[in-house]
C-alpha cells in the first residue's frame, strides 16, 4: 500500500494501478478492519487545527513597546499610591486589549469556515456493502459514491459510472462546472451538480487539495504596518525618555552629593518619584487607543458603505495599497454565463436559434448553460407553444442534449444543442458550413468564449439542420471598468488573477482595459517552487504582469507574497475557498459579496454589495484615517519631546523644576484624552498611496518638537527674567516661582492643542479642511478647563488673568511660527526627495549617442 503523499502519481497513473497501489477492490471496497488500521495510520479526514486559549490570546495584547511602557507607568503609579492616575492608565490598557479581542472574536475563524465547506458524511463501500459514515472516518483506499447535490468528501479518482458534472469554482476559480469521467480526479469540497459516480479516495485531511489550501491559510498573515509603526515610535520615545531621565538623575545626584554634600533616602525617593512621573507623562498612553478608536470609527463609516471590517488594522493598510489583485469570476465579472450575438447558419432570425436551443434545455436542472440559453429568449412565452414529449439529458459521450417537442398544431420537431463538433457530426452539413463552424469556434476561442452548436430535425431525426452557433461568455460587471479607472487614478495598479483559461482571462482583461500581459500560472511557477520563497526572476515577471490565468491557491498566495517582498502593499479580492490563503496573506484581503465562509473568514474586509465599487470608497476612507493617525503621531512625539527636554534642560541648566508632579499628571490627562476626538477629524484625501515613512515622520516630529522646546524654554527664560524685575512682575502679573510653574503648565496644555492644529494638515492650519466639530469642541473645552484651573487655583497655584492673557498672546504668535516651520520642513523634505528621484532616473537612464554620456 502506497502512502498518499505520492498523491500526484495516484492522480495520473491508470485507475487499475491506483486501485492496486492502495490494495482495494473497486467492487467490494476495504474491509472494516483494514479501514480502522488505515484510520490509525493516516489520521482522520479532517483539517488539523491548533487552538489558542483565550488567556494566551489576551496575553498577546499586552506585549510590545507601547504596551510595556503603559504597564510600567501603571505599576509606577500604583507603587507611588497615585491610584487615580493608575485607574486611568490601566483603563486605557484594558480598553486597547478589549478592542483587539472584540475584533478578533468578530472575525470568523478561517479554518473553521473551511471546515464548514467539507462534507460531514459520506457513502462508502466496505465489506461489499454501502454504508453511511462520518466523512472524517474516510481513509485512502476507500470507495465512495458521489451523487447530485453532494459534496465530494475527499480527493478521489473516479473509477466507475457514466459521468459527473462537478462545480469546483470555489477551489480552482473555474467559472463553469467541469464534466468528469472515469479516471479523472475530483477534489474534496467541490459540489456535484449532475450525475453519479464511484471514486477511489487517494488523499484525506491535510493531504487533500482542500487541506493544502487550509495549510496556506493557517500559515498566511502579515504583521500590520500600524503595529510596526507603534513599535518604532515606542522605541524612539523610550530611547529619548530614558537618556534624558538618566541625564537628569545624574545631574541631580551630583548636586546633592558633591555640591551640597546633603544626601539621604528622602532625596533619592524624591528624585525617583519625579523621574518616574515624568516618564509616565512622556509615554504616549493614549496612542494605541487613538489608533484603535480612529480605525473603529472608520470601520463604522465603511459599514454604511456596504463594507464590513473584520480586522481594524486593514483599514490603515488599505491607505498604502499600491497593487490590487482581483479575482475574475464573480468579482470583475458577473459569474453569470451569458449568450452573445447568435451566429446564423441555416436560420433567418437569430432568435430562432435561441428558441431551438431553449427547447433543448430544462430550467429545473439548474444547469448554467441551460439557464443562460433560457435567459436569452426575447419572448419566454414562445416556449408555451411547444410541449416536450421526450428529453435526453447531456452526457459526456454524445456531448449534447436532445428533445422531442410538439407544437400546438400537432407537428413534431427534434431539437439538439451541444459541443459544436458533436452537432456537426449529428447534422452532417456541407463542407463550407463545416469550415464556417470551425472558423467561428476558433475566433470565439481566441476571445475566450465558449461555443454551443444548435440543430433541429423536422423528419423525426432522419436529417438534421445545423441552424447556428451560440457564443457564451461571463460578461464583466457593469461597474468594473469604471471602478478600475478610479482606483488607477488613485495610484493603485490592478492585476487580474483567475483559475480560468488564458484566452478567457486575456479577453476579459482587454474589455476592462487592464492590459493583455496575462501569464499562465503553469508557465510562471515551477511545480516544486516554495510559495514562500519565489525566485527573483519570477517575482519580477509577477510585478510586470497584468494578470494571471489557470492559477491554484498556492499560486495566488505566492503572487501576493512575491509582490510584498518587492516592497508593495497588496490588496487581494476574492470569493472562493481557493482565494482564502491569498486573502489572509494580503495586507488587505477583501471578500466580495457572495463569498464563501472560508473567504470571509480569511479576509480583513468583507463587501456586502456586489462588485468592486466599494473598494474605491474604502481607499478614500482609509487614506482619511491614515491622515488622522499620522497627524496625532507627529503631535504626540513632538509634545513628548517638548515636555521631556523642558524639564531636563531647566533642571540641568537653571536648577529649576518647571512642573510639579501633580501638574504633570493632570497635563498628561488633559493633553491625551480629549485628543481621541481626532478620530472624527476632517482630513484631506491623498491622491496617491500613503504609508508609514518613519524617517520622514520622526524627522518632522523632531523639528516641530525642537521648535516647541524653543517655545517653552523661551517662555521659561522670559518668566525668570520677569521675576528679577519688580516692575515687570506687576506688568505681567507674575510674582514667584510657583506662579511660573503654573504658567508653564498652561503653556504646555494650550500650546499642545494648538500644536495639533499645525500637525493635522500639511498645509497652513487656517486653510481647509477645518477641524471637525467634535475635535474643536474637545479642544475648546480642555482649554477652558485649563484656564479656569489656573485662574481659580484648582490643583495648581492660581495666577492672574493678566498673565493668562499674555500667555495666550505668546502662544498665538508661536502658532504662526510653528506653521511656518511645518511648511518649510515639508517642502525641504519634498525637494530632497525629488532630487534623489531625479538623480536615480539619470543614473538608470540608457546610454545612447544623443543622450547622457557617463564615464
Amino acid at each position: 500500500m502506497s502512502d498518499p503523499s505520492g498523491q500526484e502519481n495516484l492522480e495520473k497513473i491508470p485507475v487499475a494501478d491506483a486501485l492496486g497501489s492502495l490494495s482495494v477492490d473497486a467492487e467490494k471496497g476495504l474491509a472494516g478492519d483494514e479501514a480502522r488500521q488505515r484510520l490509525e495510520h493516516y489520521g482522520p479526514n479532517a483539517l488539523p487545527e491548533k487552538r489558542q486559549s483565550l488567556a494566551a490570546r489576551i496575553l498577546t495584547y499586552f506585549i510590545g513597546p507601547i504596551a510595556f511602557m503603559i504597564e510600567a507607568a501603571a505599576l509606577v503609579s500604583a507603587f507611588l499610591g497615585r491610584w487615580d492616575d493608575f485607574i486611568i492608565i490601566f483603563g486605557l490598557l484594558v480598553f486597547n486589549a478589549g478592542l483587539e479581542l472584540w475584533q478578533d472574536l468578530k472575525a470568523s475563524n478561517a479554518l473553521a469556515a473551511l471546515k464548514k465547506s467539507l462534507a460531514s458524511q459520506a457513502t462508502v463501500l466496505r465489506d461489499g456493502a454501502y454504508r453511511t459514515v462520518d466523512a472524517a472516518e474516510l481513509v485512502p483506499g476507500d470507495i465512495v459514491k458521489i451523487r447530485l447535490g453532494g459534496i465530494v468528501p475527499a480527493d478521489l479518482r473516479l473509477v466507475t459510472g457514466d459521468f459527473a458534472s462537478i462545480d469546483q469554482a470555489a477551489l480552482t476559480g473555474e467559472s463553469l462546472p467541469v464534466t468528469k469521467k472515469v479516471g479523472d480526479a475530483a477534489y474534496s469540497g467541490s459540489i456535484v451538480k449532475q450525475g453519479e459516480m464511484n471514486g477511489l479516495v487517494i488523499a484525506t485531511g491535510a493531504n487533500t487539495f482542500f487541506g493544502r489550501t487550509a495549510k496556506l491559510v493557517a500559515g498566511a498573515g502579515s504583521v500590520s504596518h500600524a503595529q510596526r509603526a507603534m513599535f518604532e515610535i515606542g522605541n524612539f520615545l523610550i530611547a529619548v525618555a530614558v537618556v534624558l531621565a538618566l541625564i537628569m538623575v545624574a545631574v541631580q545626584v551630583y548636586r546633592d552629593i558633591v555640591i551640597t554634600d546633603n544626601w539621604g533616602v528622602a532625596d533619592a525617593l524624591d528624585i525617583v518619584q519625579f523621574v518616574l512621573i515624568l516618564l509616565v507623562a512622556s509615554i504616549p498612553v493614549a496612542m494605541p487607543a487613538v489608533f484603535s478608536i480612529t480605525m473603529a470609527l472608520g470601520a463604522l463609516a465603511l459599514s454604511k458603505q456596504k463594507a464590513i471590517v473584520s480586522r481594524l488594522a486593514s483599514i490603515e493598510e488599505m491607505a498604502g495599497v499600491d497593487i490590487l489583485c482581483s479575482d475574475k469570476t464573480g468579482t470583475l465579472t458577473k459569474n453569470q454565463l451569458t449568450l452573445g450575438d447568435p451566429i446564423p447558419l441555416d436560420a433567418s432570425d437569430p432568435q430562432d436559434i435561441v428558441l431551438v436551443a431553449a427547447l433543448a434545455s430544462r430550467s429545473e436542472n439548474s444547469d448554467v448553460i441551460d439557464s443562460a440559453v433560457l435567459a436569452a429568449l426575447a419572448d419566454p412565452e414562445a416556449l408555451k407553444a411547444f410541449t416536450v414529449t421526450k428529453f435526453v439529458p447531456f452526457d459526456p459521450v454524445s456531448k449534447r442534449t436532445e428533445a422531442v417537442v410538439r407544437d400546438t398544431g400537432g407537428r413534431t420537431m427534434q431539437v439538439a444543442k451541444g459541443a459544436p463538433h458533436a452537432i456537426v457530426d449529428l447534422a452532417k452539413p456541407p463542407d463550407d458550413i463545416v469550415k464556417k463552424v470551425d472558423q467561428s469556434v476558433m475566433e470565439l476561442g481566441a476571445k475566450g468564449y465558449r461555443a454551443l452548436g444548435v440543430a433541429r430535425s423536422l423528419d423525426d431525426g432522419k436529417t438534421w439542420s445545423l441552424i447556428g452557433i451560440l457564443p457564451m461568455f461571463d460578461p464583466p460587471r457593469d461597474d468594473s471598468e469604471e471602478t478600475i479607472e478610479k482606483v488607477r487614478a488613485k495610484g493603485v495598479t490592478v492585476k487580474m488573477v483567475t483559475g480560468d483559461d488564458t484566452a478567457i482571462a486575456r479577453e476579459t482583461a482587454r474589455q476592462l482595459g487592464l492590459g493583455t500581459n496575462i501569464i499562465p500560472a503553469a508557465d510562471a511557477f515551477p511545480k516544486d517552487m516554495d510559495p514562500d520563497h519565489v525566485p527573483e526572476s519570477i517575482a519580477e515577471s509577477i510585478e510586470k504582469a497584468d494578470g494571471f490565468a489557470r492559477v491554484f491557491p498556492e499560486h495566488k498566495y505566492a503572487i501576493v507574497k512575491a509582490l510584498q517582498r518587492r516592497g508593495h502593499l497588496v490588496a487581494m479580492t476574492g470569493d472562493g475557498v481557493n482565494d482564502a490563503p491569498a486573502l489572509k496573506q494580503a495586507d488587505c484581503g477583501t471578500a466580495v459579496s457572495g463569498a464563501t465562509d472560508a473567504a470571509r473568514g480569511a479576509a480583513a474586509l468583507i463587501l456586502t454589495a456586489p462588485g468592486l465599487s466599494v473598494i474605491d470608497n474604502a481607499i478614500d476612507e482609509a487614506r482619511r484615517i491614515f491622515g488622522r493617525i499620522t497627524s496625532y503621531t507627529v503631535y504626540r512625539v513632538a509634545l513628548t519631546m517638548d515636555i521631556m527636554f523642558l524639564v531636563v534642560l531647566s533642571t540641568v541648566f537653571l536648577n529649576f523644576q518647571p512642573l510639579t508632579a501633580i501638574m504633570i499628571v493632570i497635563m498628561s490627562l488633559l493633553d491625551d484624552l480629549p485628543i481621541m476626538t481626532i478620530a472624527y477629524d476632517n482630513t484631506a484625501v491623498s491622491p496617491r498611496p500613503i504609508r508609514w515613512r518613519m524617517r520622514r515622520l520622526l524627522g518632522v516630529s523632531a523639528v516641530l518638537g525642537f521648535a516647541s522646546i524653543v517655545q517653552s524654554f523661551g517662555l521659561l527664560l522670559m518668566g525668570m527674567a520677569v521675576l528679577k524685575n519688580t516692575a515687570a512682575q506687576h506688568y505681567f502679573g507674575l510674582y514667584d516661582e510657583s506662579h511660573l510653574q503654573t504658567a508653564m503648565f498652561l503653556q504646555l496644555i494650550a500650546g499642545g492643542h494648538l500644536l495639533l492644529l499645525v500637525t493635522r494638515t500639511q498645509d497652513w492650519f487656517f486653510r481647509p479642511p477645518y477641524p471637525a466639530m467634535p475635535l474643536l469642541v474637545a479642544m475648546v473645552a480642555t482649554q477652558a478647563l485649563a484656564v479656569l484651573m489656573c485662574g481659580f487655583g484648582w490643583f495648581v497655584p492660581a495666577i492672574s488673568w493678566t498673565l493668562i492673557g499674555w500667555i495666550w498672546v505668546y502662544l498665538l504668535v508661536w502658532l504662526l511660527v510653528l506653521g511656518i516651520v511645518r511648511i518649510a520642513t515639508e517642502r525641504l523634505m519634498d525637494n530632497r526627495l525629488a532630487r534623489r528621484v531625479r538623480n536615480t532616473e539619470i543614473l538608470n537612464a540608457p546610454l545612447h549617442s544623443g543622450g547622457l554620456h557617463r564615464n
